[in-house]
C-alpha cells in the first residue's frame, strides 16, 4: 500500500474543498488494505502497461499517473482510435484539467454509459481520487476490451461525505468495483454450467488423479524438446512462463520475448504472463470459463486444471 494513499483518505474531509451540497466518497481505511482491491489495482496497472508498450509509457501507481491526462490520453488514441488536440504534457494544474476535460469527453462519448452509471469527472480524477480513477479505468476494459479477465466481486465500505447547512454528515455503504463473475451465475450460459471440468472435479478421487496424471503426461510430453518438465501442476504454472512455451509449442508459433517476462520477479509480471496466455487462447478459440488470471497467480487447482485440460482436449 502506497503511503500517500492512506494519507489522502484519512485527512479531515473539510480539506477537500467540500462546499455545501456537495458530496465526497472516501475509501474506508480497512478497505484500502483488502487483497482483492489490491489484486484489482494490480491488474488494472499491468493492462495499462502492457497496452502502452508501444508508447514507452510505464505506470507504477494508479494514485500518482493518472491525474495529469498523460495516460489517458494515449490510452484514448490507442484504444478508441481518438486523436484530440491537446498538448501532450501539460505541467501546469489549470491546463491539467483542460486536457482531462477533453479527453473524458471523448472516453464518455466511446464508453457509451448513461450519466447515472458515470462515476468520476474531471476534479475527482485531476484530484487522485483513486475510487473515482478505478471505477473509469473498469468501464475502459470492459468497452475496448472485455475479455480481459479482472478480479472479480471487489467491493470497497466508503463514507459519502456530505456539506449542508446544519454541517458536514456521513454515512457508510458499499462501492461495487467489479461485478461477481460478470454478473454472477444467472447470467451464465448453459455450457458454462456444465463445465466439464467443474463435474470431473465432484467425483472420486482416483478419477480426478487419473485425469491429472493424462495432462501431466501430455504437457510433459511437448515440454521434453524444450527441455522442461513439470512436477507440480498446480505451482509451475502460476508465473504463466511455462503455459506461455507450452501454448507456443502446441500451436507452432513464436512469442517474442519482450512480450512477456521470462524470469518473472513480482504479481504484476506474473498477471500480465497470465494474460497474455489467456488472450491468447481466447484468439485461438479456446474459451475458458470462470477462469481470470489471477486465479492462475494465485495456484487455483481447479483453475490451471480447466486451462491444461482446454489444450489437451485440443491438441491430445
Amino acid at each position: 500500500m502506497d503511503a500517500g494513499v492512506s494519507e489522502c483518505h484519512e485527512e479531515d474531509p473539510a480539506d477537500n474543498e467540500l462546499f455545501q451540497g456537495e458530496t465526497q466518497k472516501l475509501i474506508q481505511p480497512a478497505s484500502l488494505k483488502d487483497p482483492k482491491l489490491e489484486m484489482l489495482k494490480e491488474a488494472l496497472v499491468c493492462w495499462i502497461n502492457s497496452t502502452l508498450k508501444p508508447e514507452h509509457i510505464v505506470v507504477q501507481h494508479l494514485e500518482e499517473d493518472l491525474y495529469d491526462g498523460l495516460v489517458l490520453h494515449h490510452l484514448l488514441s490507442l484504444l478508441a482510435g481518438v486523436h484530440v488536440s491537446v498538448e501532450e504534457i501539460a505541467l501546469a494544474s489549470a491546463a491539467q484539467i483542460r486536457k482531462l476535460e477533453v479527453i473524458l469527453k471523448e472516453l464518455e462519448r466511446k464508453l457509451g454509459l448513461n450519466e447515472s452509471r458515470i462515476k468520476w469527472n474531471v476534479k475527482l480524477i485531476h484530484n487522485k481520487d483513486i475510487l473515482a480513477t478505478i471505477h473509469l479505468l473498469v468501464a475502459m476494459v470492459r468497452c475496448f476490451q472485455p475479455e480481459l479477465p479482472l478480479p472479480p466481486n471487489v467491493k470497497v465500505e466508503v463514507v459519502n461525505v456530505e456539506v449542508s447547512r446544519s454541517g458536514i454528515t456521513s454515512a457508510v455503504q458499499t462501492e461495487v468495483l467489479t461485478e461477481e463473475r460478470d454478473g454472477g451465475s444467472e447470467s451464465l450460459s448453459s455450457d458454462e454450467r456444465e463445465d466439464p471440468i467443474d463435474q470431473l472435479l465432484k467425483q472420486e478421487a482416483h478419477k480426478v488423479n487419473a485425469v491429472k496424471q493424462a495432462i501431466l503426461q501430455f504437457v510433459n510430453r511437448n515440454l521434453s524438446c524444450m527441455g522442461l518438465q513439470v512436477f507440480d501442476m498446480d505451482k509451475q504454472f502460476a508465473d504463466g512462463v511455462i503455459l506461455l512455451l507450452l501454448i507456443g509449442q502446441l500451436e507452432g508459433f513464436f512469442i517474442p520475448l519482450h512480450d512477456f517476462s521470462l524470469t518473472p520477479v513480482n504479481s504484476n509480471e506474473m498477471l500480465h504472463n497470465v494474460s497474455l496466455a489467456l488472450n491468447l487462447l481466447g484468439d485461438m478459440g479456446l474459451q475458458v470459463y470462470r477462469v481470470d488470471a489471477q486465479d492462475i497467480v494465485s495456484r487455483d487447482a481447479a483453475a490451471t486444471f480447466k486451462v491444461l485440460y482446454a489444450l489437451f482436449r485440443k491438441h491430445k
